[in-house]
Protein backbone atom coordinates (compact mmCIF):
# COMPACT_ATOMS: atom_id res chain seq x y z
CA UNK A 1 0.00 0.00 0.00
CA UNK A 2 2.50 2.55 1.64
CA UNK A 3 5.01 1.74 -1.72
CA UNK A 4 1.67 2.42 -4.13
CA UNK A 5 1.08 5.47 -2.46
CA UNK A 6 5.08 7.03 -3.07
CA UNK A 7 5.07 5.65 -6.85
CA UNK A 8 1.42 7.88 -6.91
CA UNK A 9 2.92 10.73 -5.43
CA UNK A 10 6.16 10.40 -8.09
CA UNK A 11 3.71 10.09 -11.02
CA UNK A 12 1.51 13.55 -9.53
CA UNK A 13 4.95 15.29 -8.98
CA UNK A 14 5.86 14.49 -12.32
CA UNK A 15 2.58 16.17 -14.17
CA UNK A 16 3.01 19.30 -12.55
CA UNK A 17 6.82 19.94 -13.77
CA UNK A 18 6.82 21.06 -18.06
CA UNK A 19 8.58 17.94 -19.45
CA UNK A 20 8.22 15.46 -17.52
CA UNK A 21 5.44 12.81 -18.40
CA UNK A 22 3.53 10.94 -15.77
CA UNK A 23 2.96 8.04 -17.33
CA UNK A 24 6.71 7.77 -18.63
CA UNK A 25 7.15 7.60 -14.79
CA UNK A 26 4.32 5.44 -13.98
CA UNK A 27 6.65 3.40 -16.50
CA UNK A 28 9.47 3.63 -14.56
CA UNK A 29 7.57 3.30 -11.50
CA UNK A 30 6.76 -0.67 -13.14
CA UNK A 31 2.80 0.66 -12.75
CA UNK A 32 1.83 1.60 -16.20
CA UNK A 33 0.66 -1.78 -17.33
CA UNK A 34 -1.70 -2.08 -13.68
CA UNK A 35 -3.33 1.18 -14.33
CA UNK A 36 -4.35 1.13 -17.73
CA UNK A 37 -6.04 -2.41 -16.83
CA UNK A 38 -7.48 -0.81 -13.42
CA UNK A 39 -8.72 2.20 -15.78
CA UNK A 40 -10.69 -0.25 -18.20
CA UNK A 41 -11.79 -2.69 -15.72
CA UNK A 42 -13.22 -0.52 -13.09
CA UNK A 43 -16.68 -1.73 -13.64
CA UNK A 44 -15.83 -5.52 -14.52
CA UNK A 45 -13.16 -5.58 -11.91
CA UNK A 46 -14.53 -2.85 -9.46
CA UNK A 47 -12.81 -4.06 -6.40
CA UNK A 48 -9.34 -5.20 -7.53
CA UNK A 49 -9.14 -2.19 -9.80
CA UNK A 50 -9.73 0.16 -6.62
CA UNK A 51 -7.09 -1.03 -5.22
CA UNK A 52 -4.40 -0.29 -7.70
CA UNK A 53 -6.43 3.21 -8.13
CA UNK A 54 -7.03 4.43 -5.05
CA UNK A 55 -3.44 4.18 -3.43
CA UNK A 56 -2.08 5.74 -6.77
CA UNK A 57 -4.57 8.33 -6.65
CA UNK A 58 -3.69 9.33 -3.20
CA UNK A 59 -0.52 9.61 -3.55
CA UNK A 60 -1.07 11.68 -6.73
CA UNK A 61 -2.90 14.33 -4.62
CA UNK A 62 -0.53 14.37 -2.24
CA UNK A 63 2.50 14.92 -4.79
CA UNK A 64 0.90 17.34 -6.95
CA UNK A 65 -0.22 19.45 -3.26
CA UNK A 66 2.11 18.93 -0.70
CA UNK A 67 5.24 18.45 -2.72
CA UNK A 68 4.46 21.11 -6.03
CA UNK A 69 6.14 23.67 -3.78
CA UNK A 70 9.04 21.68 -2.63
CA UNK A 71 10.05 20.91 -6.21
CA UNK A 72 8.95 24.37 -7.34
CA UNK A 73 11.81 25.40 -4.32
CA UNK A 74 14.14 22.85 -5.85
CA UNK A 75 13.76 24.09 -9.10
CA UNK A 76 14.22 27.63 -8.40
CA UNK A 77 17.49 27.13 -5.90
CA UNK A 78 19.50 23.58 -7.55
CA UNK A 79 17.47 23.62 -11.00
CA UNK A 80 20.45 21.19 -12.31
CA UNK A 81 20.22 19.08 -9.59
CA UNK A 82 16.68 18.93 -9.73
CA UNK A 83 16.40 17.79 -13.48
CA UNK A 84 18.70 15.21 -13.06
CA UNK A 85 17.16 13.88 -10.52
CA UNK A 86 14.11 13.20 -12.23
CA UNK A 87 16.16 12.48 -15.26
CA UNK A 88 17.45 9.68 -13.02
CA UNK A 89 13.92 8.36 -12.10
CA UNK A 90 13.11 8.01 -16.19
CA UNK A 91 16.13 6.54 -16.55
CA UNK A 92 16.18 4.05 -13.90
CA UNK A 93 12.85 2.58 -15.52
CA UNK A 94 14.23 1.73 -18.89
CA UNK A 95 15.42 -1.80 -18.24
CA UNK A 96 11.93 -2.36 -17.10
CA UNK A 97 10.48 -2.12 -20.81
CA UNK A 98 13.64 -3.03 -22.78
CA UNK A 99 13.89 -6.55 -20.93
CA UNK A 100 10.17 -6.67 -22.96
CA UNK A 101 11.53 -6.56 -26.55
CA UNK A 102 15.04 -8.44 -25.82
CA UNK A 103 15.27 -11.38 -27.46
CA UNK A 104 13.16 -10.64 -30.20
CA UNK A 105 13.91 -9.62 -33.31
CA UNK A 106 13.78 -6.20 -34.65
CA UNK A 107 12.02 -4.77 -37.55
CA UNK A 108 12.25 -1.97 -39.77
CA UNK A 109 8.71 -1.01 -37.86
CA UNK A 110 10.31 -1.30 -34.91
CA UNK A 111 12.75 1.09 -35.77
CA UNK A 112 10.48 3.75 -36.77
CA UNK A 113 8.11 3.73 -33.98
CA UNK A 114 10.96 4.46 -31.83
CA UNK A 115 12.09 7.33 -34.06
CA UNK A 116 8.89 8.83 -34.94
CA UNK A 117 8.15 8.69 -30.79
CA UNK A 118 11.22 10.46 -30.25
CA UNK A 119 10.58 13.07 -32.00
CA UNK A 120 7.36 13.78 -31.53
CA UNK A 121 8.81 14.44 -27.62
CA UNK A 122 11.57 16.31 -28.75
CA UNK A 123 9.53 18.52 -31.10
CA UNK A 124 7.46 18.93 -28.29
CA UNK A 125 9.81 20.33 -25.51
CA UNK A 126 10.95 22.76 -28.39
CA UNK A 127 7.66 24.39 -29.69
CA UNK A 128 7.35 24.24 -25.79
CA UNK A 129 10.11 26.84 -24.91
CA UNK A 130 7.62 29.40 -25.93
CA UNK A 131 4.57 29.51 -23.36
CA UNK A 132 1.03 30.29 -24.59
CA UNK A 133 -0.72 33.54 -23.52
CA UNK A 134 -2.39 33.20 -20.66
CA UNK A 135 -6.17 31.70 -21.17
CA UNK A 136 -9.24 33.29 -19.78
CA UNK A 137 -10.23 31.14 -16.37
CA UNK A 138 -12.89 33.19 -15.40
CA UNK A 139 -16.32 31.54 -14.77
CA UNK A 140 -18.73 31.49 -17.79
CA UNK A 141 -20.37 28.73 -19.80
CA UNK A 142 -17.95 28.80 -22.53
CA UNK A 143 -14.77 29.05 -20.29
CA UNK A 144 -16.22 25.67 -18.25
CA UNK A 145 -16.80 23.74 -21.21
CA UNK A 146 -13.12 25.01 -22.48
CA UNK A 147 -11.81 23.65 -19.33
CA UNK A 148 -13.92 20.70 -19.69
CA UNK A 149 -11.82 20.17 -23.13
CA UNK A 150 -8.55 21.50 -21.77
CA UNK A 151 -8.50 18.27 -19.17
CA UNK A 152 -9.32 15.74 -21.38
CA UNK A 153 -6.06 16.88 -23.73
CA UNK A 154 -4.25 17.55 -20.60
CA UNK A 155 -4.99 13.95 -18.62
CA UNK A 156 -4.73 12.05 -22.30
CA UNK A 157 -1.16 13.80 -22.86
CA UNK A 158 -0.29 12.50 -19.24
CA UNK A 159 -1.33 8.95 -19.74
CA UNK A 160 0.59 8.57 -22.75
CA UNK A 161 4.57 7.65 -21.42
CA UNK A 162 6.70 10.31 -22.48
CA UNK A 163 4.03 13.31 -23.61
CA UNK A 164 4.00 16.04 -20.27
CA UNK A 165 0.44 16.60 -20.01
CA UNK A 166 2.10 20.48 -18.05
CA UNK A 167 4.04 20.60 -21.19
CA UNK A 168 0.46 20.80 -23.38
CA UNK A 169 -1.20 23.11 -20.58
CA UNK A 170 1.58 25.57 -20.86
CA UNK A 171 1.53 25.35 -24.83
CA UNK A 172 -2.25 26.21 -24.88
CA UNK A 173 -1.91 29.14 -21.90
CA UNK A 174 -3.36 27.12 -18.90
CA UNK A 175 -0.94 25.96 -17.11
CA UNK A 176 -0.26 28.93 -15.19
CA UNK A 177 -3.57 29.59 -14.54
CA UNK A 178 -4.28 26.36 -13.47
CA UNK A 179 -1.30 25.98 -11.40
CA UNK A 180 -2.27 29.46 -9.49
CA UNK A 181 -6.06 28.33 -9.40
CA UNK A 182 -5.05 25.08 -7.66
CA UNK A 183 -3.23 26.55 -5.24
CA UNK A 184 -5.29 29.32 -3.93
CA UNK A 185 -8.12 26.71 -3.49
CA UNK A 186 -5.62 25.15 -1.07
CA UNK A 187 -5.23 28.09 0.86
CA UNK A 188 -8.95 28.78 0.81
CA UNK A 189 -9.39 25.20 1.75
CA UNK A 190 -7.20 25.61 4.88
CA UNK A 191 -8.91 28.77 6.02
CA UNK A 192 -11.58 27.39 5.46
CA UNK A 193 -13.07 30.69 3.16
CA UNK A 194 -16.48 29.25 1.97
CA UNK A 195 -16.64 32.09 -1.05
CA UNK A 196 -13.00 31.38 -2.06
CA UNK A 197 -13.52 27.33 -2.30
CA UNK A 198 -16.55 27.96 -4.22
CA UNK A 199 -14.97 30.35 -6.92
CA UNK A 200 -12.44 27.71 -6.80
CA UNK A 201 -14.84 24.83 -7.99
CA UNK A 202 -16.13 27.03 -10.75
CA UNK A 203 -12.69 26.26 -12.56
CA UNK A 204 -11.35 23.09 -11.37
CA UNK A 205 -14.60 20.75 -11.43
CA UNK A 206 -14.91 21.70 -15.00
CA UNK A 207 -11.11 20.94 -15.95
CA UNK A 208 -11.34 17.75 -13.26
CA UNK A 209 -14.06 16.33 -14.83
CA UNK A 210 -12.43 16.95 -18.25
CA UNK A 211 -9.52 14.86 -16.57
CA UNK A 212 -10.93 12.26 -15.67
CA UNK A 213 -12.96 11.22 -18.66
CA UNK A 214 -9.33 11.80 -21.18
CA UNK A 215 -7.69 9.43 -18.57
CA UNK A 216 -10.56 6.68 -18.98
CA UNK A 217 -10.74 7.07 -23.10
CA UNK A 218 -7.08 7.19 -23.44
CA UNK A 219 -6.57 4.15 -21.36
CA UNK A 220 -8.80 2.05 -23.46
CA UNK A 221 -6.96 3.11 -26.82
CA UNK A 222 -3.61 2.76 -24.84
CA UNK A 223 -4.90 -1.12 -23.96
CA UNK A 224 -6.49 -1.61 -27.92
CA UNK A 225 -2.59 -0.52 -28.88
CA UNK A 226 -0.96 -3.40 -26.49
CA UNK A 227 -2.99 -5.93 -27.64
CA UNK A 228 -2.92 -5.73 -31.14
CA UNK A 229 0.74 -4.73 -31.54
CA UNK A 230 2.42 -4.92 -28.27
CA UNK A 231 6.38 -5.08 -29.87
CA UNK A 232 5.30 -1.94 -31.67
CA UNK A 233 4.31 -0.32 -28.19
CA UNK A 234 6.99 -1.07 -26.60
CA UNK A 235 9.63 0.33 -28.99
CA UNK A 236 7.36 3.83 -29.43
CA UNK A 237 7.74 3.79 -25.73
CA UNK A 238 11.44 3.04 -25.25
CA UNK A 239 11.21 6.01 -27.80
CA UNK A 240 9.61 8.54 -25.81
CA UNK A 241 11.35 7.32 -22.38
CA UNK A 242 14.54 8.05 -24.52
CA UNK A 243 13.61 11.44 -25.42
CA UNK A 244 12.39 12.41 -22.37
CA UNK A 245 15.75 13.55 -21.15
CA UNK A 246 16.32 15.80 -24.13
CA UNK A 247 12.63 17.22 -23.39
CA UNK A 248 13.38 17.97 -19.24
CA UNK A 249 16.77 20.27 -20.36
CA UNK A 250 14.90 22.12 -23.42
CA UNK A 251 12.05 23.00 -21.18
CA UNK A 252 14.08 23.84 -18.06
CA UNK A 253 16.04 26.25 -16.64
CA UNK A 254 19.35 24.69 -15.58
CA UNK A 255 20.93 27.75 -13.84
CA UNK A 256 24.80 28.17 -13.00
CA UNK A 257 26.67 25.23 -14.21
CA UNK A 258 29.78 25.20 -11.88
CA UNK A 259 31.94 22.03 -10.88
CA UNK A 260 29.86 21.62 -7.88
CA UNK A 261 26.43 21.39 -9.36
CA UNK A 262 27.95 18.99 -11.79
CA UNK A 263 29.23 16.68 -9.10
CA UNK A 264 25.80 16.81 -7.43
CA UNK A 265 23.82 16.67 -10.37
CA UNK A 266 25.45 13.52 -11.75
CA UNK A 267 24.96 12.41 -7.91
CA UNK A 268 21.34 13.52 -8.25
CA UNK A 269 21.06 11.28 -11.45
CA UNK A 270 22.33 8.43 -9.68
CA UNK A 271 19.96 8.63 -6.79
CA UNK A 272 17.25 9.10 -9.02
CA UNK A 273 17.79 5.95 -10.88
CA UNK A 274 18.39 4.07 -7.60
CA UNK A 275 15.09 5.24 -6.41
CA UNK A 276 13.17 4.35 -9.72
CA UNK A 277 15.02 0.80 -9.59
CA UNK A 278 13.65 0.32 -6.18
CA UNK A 279 10.25 2.08 -6.35
CA UNK A 280 9.52 0.18 -9.93
CA UNK A 281 9.68 -3.51 -8.36
CA UNK A 282 6.66 -5.04 -7.20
Amino acid sequence: MLRMVLKGMMIGIANIIPGVSGGTMAVSMGIYDKMIHAATHLVSEFKKSMQVLIPIVIGAAVGIVVLARIIEYMFAKVPLQTNFLFIGLIVGGLPAITKKVRGKSIRGGHILAFLLFFGIVAGLAMLGEQEGEAADISFSFLNAIKLAGVGVVASATMVIPGVSGSMMLMLMGYYNPILTEINEFMEHLATFNVPGILDGCLVLVPFGIGVVVGIFAIAKVVEIIFEKFPDYAYWAIIGLIVASPVAILLMNQLGSITVVAVVTGVAALAAGVVIALNLGGE
